[in-house]
């Protein structure tokens, strides 16, 4: 490759947004943000880097191939965010651990995980997010389920789903069956994965009683409304696993109250690809997309890794997945106006410049053309760059 073939590149995993992408991802996060602020939630903004040893606490060292690593000048050990709720713990118990509880805090920003690119996933992304920190109980779980599905349809969506778990039903049951922490870490990853196959063949392999092994294989399969949590209820003997579905029953009451349940689909196989969740989880699915849209969940033990106890669950939003299902379910993306195009003949600039700024004064898009133009030039340009109108000054 020559060297002015190589300038023209972009590392693997990154993306330019051209115009139209741009300003269709500007709208939704201006949506996004108008909402944060209407449910209370104030914005924080956190380096794009941090210590390695801050953004592995919690999630130990498995995280780290997925990480962008470099090292600064006094050879400690640097890497770029790999998502948001770890640098926002951090903000919360050093910088805010003597404010008013609950802490409601809110980011749109990009984030740097290494992972083959696909559509819909790559190196660096956009998220949006909250994080509600100080609130043990049910209703802060539901509110930031409601505020997820509030945020998906003023992003313009109607058609997803939202799938509804709890970490602790799964970890009362391997509890309850002995199992060893390998063979729990090695069950959580197929149902991470959603791998049924393999998760059959590793419980086959293993000495649990038959029934043990059907349990384990039927979680990834209870999936529906509240007549499904019955019969989960009856599967276990486990106060563990009664009490997440318990949580998960109040959580879905409360729903109730935003009128959003039936967005709602409980799925006790969704526990997510973080270890610091301790309760419910939840997943947003659209159809058209093979990975979620936004996901997250309850997390009471991070903040205690800073050092300040402090419970909190909060999720993440993908920004470019959202745009990807609107353009797929053929929904209208972008009202990026561009009103009107000012052209002007030769010695009337002057003109044209104060038309322009009387117009943008009325809350127009105003183009102002910086050279003479005929008429049919402008025309060509205003058609060409997408304005409604053209005024030419002549």
């Amino acid at each position: 490759m020559s060297k002015n073939e190589f300038v023209l590149q972009i590392p693997y995993g990154t993306r330019d947004f051209l115009p139209h992408e741009a300003a269709c991802k500007r709208e939704i996060e201006a949506s996004i943000a108008d909402v944060f602020v209407k449910w209370g939630y104030d914005e924080v903004v956190t380096p794009t880097i941090e210590y390695l040893e801050t953004l592995t606490i919690g999630n130990g060292r498995e995280v780290e191939p997925h990480m962008f690593k470099f090292f600064d000048k006094n050879n400690r050990t640097l890497a770029l965010r790999h998502e948001m709720t770890t640098p926002i713990a951090r903000v919360a118990a050093s910088r805010l651990n003597e404010a008013k509880l609950p802490l409601k805090l809110s980011y749109i920003t990009n984030v740097y995980r290494y992972e083959q690119a696909q559509t819909g996933r790559q190196c660096e992304f956009y998220q949006a997010g909250v994080e509600l920190m100080g609130v043990p109980n049910a209703s802060a779980d539901a509110e930031v389920i409601a505020l997820a599905i509030e945020l998906l349809r003023q992003a313009g969506l109607e058609n997803f789903q939202i799938s509804l778990g709890q970490v602790e039903f799964i970890n009362g049951v391997m509890e309850q069956l002995k199992l060893s922490p390998k063979q729990q870490q090695e069950i959580k990853q197929a149902m991470v994965t959603r791998d049924l196959v393999g998760l059959g063949e590793m419980l086959d392999d293993t000495n649990l009683a038959s029934n043990a092994k059907d349990i384990l294989k039927r979680i990834p399969l209870l999936h529906g409304k509240e007549d499904m949590l019955k019969q989960a209820y009856n599967m276990v003997c486990n106060e563990q696993s009664k009490r997440a579905l318990d949580n998960l029953t109040e959580i879905y009451h409360l729903l109730k109250g935003y009128g959003f349940e039936s967005y709602v689909n409980f799925d006790l196989g969704v526990i997510r690809d973080f270890n610091y969740y301790t309760g419910m989880v939840f997943e947003a699915y659209t159809p058209g997309l093979g990975f979620p849209l936004c996901g997250g969940g309850r997390y009471d033990n991070m903040l205690s890794d800073f050092g300040t106890a402090c419970p909190a669950t909060g999720f993440a939003l993908g920004i470019e997945r959202i745009m990807l299902a609107l353009e797929r379910q053929g929904l209208a993306v972008s009202k990026f106006k561009k009103d009107i195009y000012v052209a002007w003949q030769e010695g009337k600039v002057l003109d044209a410049i104060k038309k322009t700024k009387k117009m943008r004064e009325e809350g127009n898009s105003v183009e102002l053309a910086l050279w003479a133009q005929t008429e049919k030039a402008a025309e060509d340009y205003q058609l060409a760059k997408g304005y409604n109108k053209l005024v030419y000054i002549g």
